[in-house]
């Protein structure tokens, strides 16, 4: 699927499965995302390949993210337009079943929403959310020496060129 395709649901036929145990996330990312960021999560981001973790859609001011090969739904992320122009993230939920998302900590899964989107929507190298990715990985699982290439990959995946 071409780069500037719209994804949608139908994108996907039936493979997506809602959020079975939806929480809402207290800890939201601060960021303001740009018109053309909003822009690009609006048209979403389908995975290409095995070594892709996430798919990506909008409906309304709604951003959904699903991994890629099960089709189950992590967060569904609301957005609002801010006064001074741009978007923030004004809610979101994410998944608590833990047979669908081992995520059960709000610091953890607020980094992972916004790598996701600045890492695999908008293709930004997103160093700074890998480190901490790695680092709240690290801590949780208790283990200093988890390589951080391993972490990454399991959890956030690849990028496709575009």
């Amino acid at each position: 699927m071409p780069a500037n395709e719209r994804v949608t649901r139908s994108s996907f036929s039936d493979h997506l499965q809602p959020i079975a145990d939806p929480r809402p996330l207290s800890l939201l990312p601060t960021r303001i995302w740009s018109d053309e960021e909003w822009e690009r999560f609006q048209l979403g981001y389908c995975s290409r390949d095995m070594d892709e973790k996430w798919d990506v859609f909008a409906e309304g001011d709604v951003v959904f993210l699903h991994r890629s090969w099960t089709g189950h739904g992590i967060f569904e992320v609301t957005f609002a337009p801010v006064d001074d122009g741009g978007w923030k993230v004004a809610e979101a939920v994410v998944e608590r079943d833990q047979d669908r998302y081992r995520g059960k900590d709000d610091e953890y899964d607020c980094v992972m929403l916004q790598l996701v989107l600045s890492a695999i929507v908008l293709g930004e190298p997103a160093q700074e959310l890998r480190g901490k990715l790695v680092e709240l990985t690290r801590k949780a699982a208790g283990v200093a020496d988890v390589p951080a290439g391993l972490v990454q990959h399991s959890a956030l995946g690849l990028r496709s060129g575009s």
